[in-house]
């Protein structure tokens, strides 16, 4: 059989729900490569072009917004973020899977510029867990942290949206689940395969 090509597989879910922490995880497998996103800011001190980020300057940016190179993009203190289409799809060619880290509503874009996308959502076992993990972290106050637990419970409620979720409980257990998609998403009939087949039963 001739090399199959990579799918893209979005990974989201409210903050704390330990996105980065899964990916981390699941890029472990040579077969996976990170999604590099687009900005306008400057490097900081040790970041690499095309491995943190590709760097561009405004007007590239927006011309890439005019060509329609971009699966999601935003503007996030004063700077514009992005996840250049073309960049994607060359990795996909190669027959390698694309993860990427992203928020609920940059996700809902990114399904609506690449549908064949698969949609992964991450849930806390609780709200009350996800309160603990955000208070843990030491860096809100409590104002901010009942604003992020109001805006997860609006997030969750788009979980129709998505095809496949899991609850972060345990790491480890929530890894294995999402590799397990992965592995089903791999062995899937394609779409084109099951037309061709319906086509011959008509005859």
């Amino acid at each position: 059989m001739s090399r199959k090509e990579g799918k893209l597989y979005v990974i989201t879910g409210p903050s704390g729900t330990g996105k980065g922490s899964i990916c981390t995880e699941i890029l472990k497998d040579v077969n996976n490569e990170f999604s590099v996103s687009m900005t306008t800011r400057d490097a900081r001190e040790g970041e690499v072009h095309g491995k943190d980020y590709y760097f561009v300057t405004e007007d590239e940016f927006r011309d890439n917004i005019e060509k329609g190179n971009f699966l999601e993009h935003a503007s996030v203190f004063d700077h514009l973020y992005g996840t250049p289409k073309d960049m994607v799809e060359k990795q996909m060619a190669k027959g390698r899977n694309v993860i990427l880290d992203i928020d609920v509503q940059g996700a809902l874009q990114v399904k609506t510029a690449m549908p064949e996308a698969i949609m992964i959502f991450l849930l806390p076992p609780s709200l009350e867990e996800l309160r603990t993990r955000l208070e843990k972290r030491g860096t809100e106050d409590p104002e901010i942290i009942e604003k992020r637990l109001s805006k997860a419970l609006d997030e969750i409620r788009l979980i129709g949206e998505y095809d496949y979720y899991v609850v972060n409980d345990d790491l480890e257990r929530a890894v294995t689940e999402v590799k397990s998609i992965m592995t089903a998403e791999e062995l899937r009939v394609p779409e084109k395969v099951k037309d061709i087949i319906k086509r011959y039963e008509k005859e």
